[in-house]
């Protein structure tokens, strides 16, 4: 059955048992791909979060991405660069870039015109490190909709990727797929309405979902965090998990307390200049290492 657990705690101390699973917890090596940010600008409109009449400071969305970087490599993760392309100034999201399950990278096939030149030079920096790659024929937004449980991948539909797209993935990486539909713009990719924080829990908004895909997550047995949807619009789901600590926006304050209540360790990032072009730590994070 699962466990929902919806509040989060009146401060941020730990409790006896949260600090057990703190002691528990074990933090994975990751090997992550991020783009650096140097064309990064917001002049298009393809998600509700972004504003064309919102100027980016581009100094600080470099500083903030280079802060992300560094922390990686501060909790003991591997990141793998890649220049981003003028013109192209959502490259920084590699999460968007494919899926990846050993040595093969499925490609992404972007829904917006604006995006879909960033396929092949994804897909020259996967051939050129010696990935298989493959591409799907359905829109496939990558990581941003297809997050790995460790058993099962939760692929998300209604905004960006097609309905059928799991299918692909399932046919193309073999990996199981559930399909869920987001209602609710805010959160138009699944990457920004859940996360995975351990092979057992997941943290999600439930109000980014139809009553049946709520459904479909109470069947798989997972541990359910709530958050609320004041931390989501800070993009608080849009986070990094190692399994034991989470990467996540500094101003969701309510989610890093409901973190050290299950014995997460929170690591507090600001990544705010991204969210003018609706994008987090997660949209700026691949995962290579699956």
């Amino acid at each position: 059955m699962t466990q929902t657990l919806s509040e989060a705690p009146a401060d941020s101390t730990l409790t006896d048992a949260a600090a057990e699973k703190t002691g528990q917890r074990q933090a994975k090596p990751q090997r992550y791909l991020m783009c650096r940010p140097g064309n990064f600008e917001v002049y298009y409109s393809i998600n509700r979060w972004m504003d064309v009449s919102v100027e980016v400071n581009a100094e600080l969305a470099m500083s903030q991405w280079e802060n992300l970087r560094q922390t990686y490599l501060k909790l003991g993760h591997t990141v793998e660069v890649m220049e981003d392309v003028p013109g192209l100034p959502d490259m920084v999201f590699t999460a968007n870039a494919g899926i990846v399950k050993g040595n093969k990278a499925l490609i992404s096939k972007f829904r917006s015109e604006y995006r879909q030149a960033e396929e092949a030079y994804f897909a020259q920096w996967f051939a050129a490190q010696g990935f298989e790659v493959v591409h799907p024929k359905l829109v496939n937004e990558g990581e941003g909709d297809f997050l790995w449980t460790g058993s099962v991948m939760l692929g998300g539909s209604g905004f960006r990727s097609e309905l059928g797209a799991g299918d692909e993935v399932t046919e193309l990486l073999g990996l199981p797929t559930e399909t869920l539909e987001l209602i609710d713009p805010r959160w138009y990719h699944i990457d920004t309405a859940l996360t995975i924080l351990d092979e057992h829990t997941i943290a999600l908004v439930p109000e980014a979902f139809s009553e049946r895909s709520r459904q479909i997550l109470d069947g798989l047995g997972l541990q359910q965090i709530h958050v609320s949807v004041e931390d989501a619009e800070w993009f608080a789901l849009n986070a990094v998990s190692d399994g034991k600590n989470v990467v996540v926006a500094e101003q969701a304050v309510s989610f890093q307390a409901q973190l050290r209540e299950h014995g997460f360790t929170p690591v507090p990032v600001d990544i705010s200049e991204f969210l003018k072009s609706g994008g987090g730590a997660k949209c700026c994070t691949l995962i290579l290492n699956r």
